[in-house]
């Protein structure tokens, strides 16, 4: 076949074809006129270097799969060179992902410096009341006890309420796919610099939102290898608060809001008071393709239910 028909069946462009010839990872065959003649086994590792390159592998590093084809291996990363190469493909791109933390890392606190500069509140890093506070949960929390007020939850139809994400989207949980979607519901996250409800340490189940958003967060990518297709927090705080969570947490996934308590009233999700104020009682719903497949509640010790729920993944596997 022509260089161009190659181009074509594999979705690059002749000049991209050229350059690896130029490399050396592509070889044709040549007609008595002299003319290139590509063949199937062409076609095979040109898409191979395409889809390597869009998982931001250099087209130069590409050599090690190819010639683990030319082996006759079924795939390019049967041979232990390819994997090697992404091994340190892995590692190039931890170090870049690193980078980029520290820089994000870097910008939130000049934000927050520019923020508070000439402010009478007085920022958490320098008052002493940083996230750690949130994070350290007391030894002597009450546990709270199972009273039967999810019991109905499991096999319920998902409501089709619409709620709005930190990305601005608008999120239906009876839409959501086939793919599993994890929805732990919180009271409210405790802010560095301003004072939970009244007695708050003493109400069973209503202390440790940051941990347990700080333990869903750390194990994220854990949980999207047992099965988990989303993971979402819900509170009954509006959106701007959720979106300072999202940022001064440095969450790889968004979190919604009810204030309304739509989500509690139609399901019939527990709820309590505080300091005057109605809240959700602590819970996580498992939810797919509309139905809520499993509930988890009462949620004890908050800090570890990261942990349990991505236990329950895997040992409940698709």
């Amino acid at each position: 076949m022509k260089i161009s028909e190659l181009a074509r069946r594999s979705g690059v462009t002749t000049r991209a074809v050229r350059y690896y010839e130029s490399l050396g990872l592509v070889t044709p065959g040549r007609l008595a006129n002299g003319y290139r003649d590509y063949d199937e086994d062409d076609v095979r590792l040109v898409r191979e270097i395409r889809a390597l390159h869009r998982l931001g592998i250099p087209v130069e590093r590409t050599r090690p799969f190819l010639e683990c084809l030319a082996a006759g291996r079924a795939y390019a990363d049967d041979c232990p060179a390819s994997m090697a190469a992404y091994r340190e493909a892995i590692d190039e791109l931890t170090e870049r992902i690193e980078a980029l933390a520290a820089r994000r890392t870097t910008l939130i606190a000049n934000l927050n410096a520019a923020a508070h500069r000439g402010s009478t509140v007085v920022p958490s890093e320098a008052s002493g009341t940083g996230d750690e506070d949130y994070l350290t949960l007391p030894a002597d929390l009450p546990v709270p006890e199972d009273d039967g007020a999810a019991d109905h939850l499991r096999g319920t139809a998902a409501p089709g309420a619409a709620l709005c994400d930190t990305a601005g989207r608008t999120i239906r949980l009876d839409a959501l796919g086939p793919r599993r979607t994890v929805v732990y519901v919180y009271p409210l996250t405790g802010r560095p610099g301003t004072d939970l409800p009244q007695g708050w340490n003493s109400i069973p189940g209503a202390r440790g939102c940051t941990p347990e958003t700080c333990g869903f967060r750390d194990h994220f990518q854990d949980l999207l290898e047992a099965g988990a297709g989303r993971v979402y927090g819900l509170s009954s705080q509006d959106g701007a608060y959720q979106n300072e969570v999202v940022e001064r947490l440095g969450l790889p996934f968004d979190m919604l809001s009810d204030p309304s308590f739509g989500l509690a009233d139609t399901l019939g999700l527990p709820t309590f008071e505080a300091d005057g104020t109605r809240l959700f009682k602590r819970l996580t719903l498992v939810i797919r393709d509309g139905v809520i497949e499993h509930a988890f509640y009462p949620v004890f010790p908050p800090n570890e239910h990261a942990e349990q729920v991505l236990t329950w993944l895997r040992d409940n596997p698709l």
